[in-house]
């Protein structure tokens, strides 16, 4: 068993965030509007690479997908008579301007970072190589990882399960406006029920739509636990991989 997928499985048998190094954090695009209707909040993009930025020097190596939702949706799009395959491209675009400011952000925090895009534009950031991903983790460097999986058809959730197998991820946390994992929207549900654990295939059996399907899929092939938290939480992050505040953690074992 390849070492991460080791690590892993000796955290889901025993405390699930005792040993997480390697995280990939998924921050959807909606999250960098901040209380807008739509585009980036600047104070919003900064909150976050502080968060960031204060978990990279506790000494976690961190990757980052970021989504497009707060610029363009690829599925919204379609669903509206545009072609999926051109409107998916347009919204894996609109993950690369938000990339790049989340960049300027950390490196404003002191935090070296390299953008890495699916979908090669070299005069703004780096094409996707993985083992220099690697390499840039190791040596220090949060990477932003851009342009989903560089397909249409695939949400950026699924392009982050990807990348976190291919990094030997220890765990995918992933940043959302609530602090866990629900079985209707607590924003409009009140008596909506909050799980503080699930299983990946309750998480599928249930059609919870933390991600979809294809990216619990991914994470549980390769035992990859998921971490469901509120971003908007000040010190969150750091808190909930050290085992501590809200969260919902989906794993092997409820």
């Amino acid at each position: 068993m390849p070492e991460a997928q080791e690590r892993n499985a000796m955290a889901n048998e025993t405390q699930p965030t005792a040993s997480y190094r390697r995280i990939l954090l998924k921050v959807s695009g909606e999250a960098l509007m901040g209380t807008g209707d739509y585009g980036i909040d600047r104070d919003t993009v900064d909150r976050i690479a502080a968060e960031i930025a204060r978990t990279h020097n506790e000494g976690y190596e961190i990757s980052v997908v970021v989504g497009g939702g707060n610029i363009f949706r690829g599925v919204s799009a379609a669903a509206r008579g545009m072609e999926r395959a051109a409107a998916d491209s347009m919204g894996m675009l609109a993950t690369v301007i938000n990339a790049l400011s989340l960049q300027n952000a950390l490196e404003k925090q002191g935090v070296a970072t390299r953008v890495q895009s699916a979908i090669s534009m070299s005069s703004v950031c780096e094409p996707y190589i993985r083992r220099r991903a690697v390499r840039h983790m190791e040596k220090g460097r949060v990477v932003i990882f851009a342009a989903g999986t560089g397909n249409p058809f695939f949400s950026t959730d699924t392009a982050a399960a990807l990348r976190a197998a291919e990094m030997n991820c220890d765990v995918i946390v992933k940043a959302t406006q609530v602090d866990g994992v629900y079985d209707a929207d607590p924003r409009k549900v009140v008596e909506a029920k909050r799980y503080e654990r699930l299983t990946y295939m309750e998480v599928l059996a249930r059609d919870l739509r933390v991600m979809d399907h294809s990216a619990i899929s991914l994470a549980r092939e390769n035992h990859i636990p998921v971490i469901v938290y509120a971003i908007h939480e000040d010190g969150a992050l750091a808190r909930v991989l050290r085992g501590e505040g809200r969260y919902t953690i989906i794993c092997e074992r409820s």
